[in-house]
């Protein structure tokens, strides 16, 4: 039943995040997008101290090798972004070669991005996977957590594989092609994590410092660009409504 579960979170998961970013990019709703970012950080933060580092520690037998997994997590995913950057300081904007040598490299960008959409997925279907494994409840709040997550970032993707040159319907099928890797990391976090439960609360731990990192690193400083009053009173109430998002299933079922 757990498999099932993770199975119908991955999919649900996949298609509302490639649907809504389709959706977005396409239609005058696209000016939505900021004001979902708010909506991402608030149910991230709230998975990621409300559910996740709450259940890891109430499992682990090491508060302390809990704490430095998950500093561990937020220095390696430190370093991940700052080669990424690098690589695409190296290889993009910061030739000398002009717009000739950025339209020679359109389609190895197109290429990363597919390829890197379908890493992330996949490692977002073991996290929804451990989550699930431990408890339901966790895996509704870390599910709902990426899907808030997701549909941004599949909009950007969408938008670079279309300045590449590809047609819709093709942008979209790799979009979807890409959002399958969630299944397959789902069911393979839960082959793997089903007679490894000792390790459970670490992988808890590395989900949450994901989500914190993602959240604080690269969300946050986005919002601060928007200083009007009215911007701050959405982003407020969004993030408040991110964090309520993910704290509801636990309230309403404990």
């Amino acid at each position: 039943m757990t498999l099932f579960w993770i199975i119908c979170a991955t999919v649900t998961g996949a298609l509302l995040s490639i649907g809504a970013a389709a959706l977005l990019s396409f239609t005058a709703l696209s000016r939505m997008v900021p004001r979902m970012v708010s909506y991402a950080v608030g149910a991230m933060l709230g998975a990621a101290f409300l559910h996740l580092l709450p259940e890891a520690f109430l499992q682990a037998s090491s508060i302390e090798a809990l704490f430095a997994t998950t500093l561990g997590g937020l220095l390696a995913f430190f370093l991940l972004e700052k080669a990424a950057l690098w690589r695409h300081h190296q290889h993009g904007e910061g030739s000398a070669h002009g717009e000739a040598h950025a339209h020679d490299h359109k389609k190895p960008v197109a290429t990363l991005v597919v390829v890197g959409d379908g890493f992330h997925n996949f490692v977002d279907g073991v996290l929804i996977a451990s989550a699930f494994v431990t408890d339901p409840v966790l895996g509704v709040a870390a599910a709902v957590a990426l899907i808030a997550h997701e549909i941004p970032q599949e909009i950007g993707d969408f938008m670079v594989l279309l300045d590449c040159g590809l047609p819709r319907a093709k942008a979209l099928a790799l979009n979807l092609v890409s959002g399958a890797m969630a299944v397959v990391g789902g069911i393979t976090g839960y082959l793997a994590l089903e007679n490894a439960q000792h390790i459970t609360p670490y992988v808890l731990a590395l989900a949450a410092a994901s989500f914190i990192y993602i959240a604080v690193a690269d969300l946050i400083p986005g919002l601060h660009r928007a200083m009007d009053a009215r911007s701050t009173a959405w982003q407020i109430v969004l993030i408040a409504a991110g964090i309520v998002t993910v704290a509801l299933p636990h309230a309403m079922l404990h």
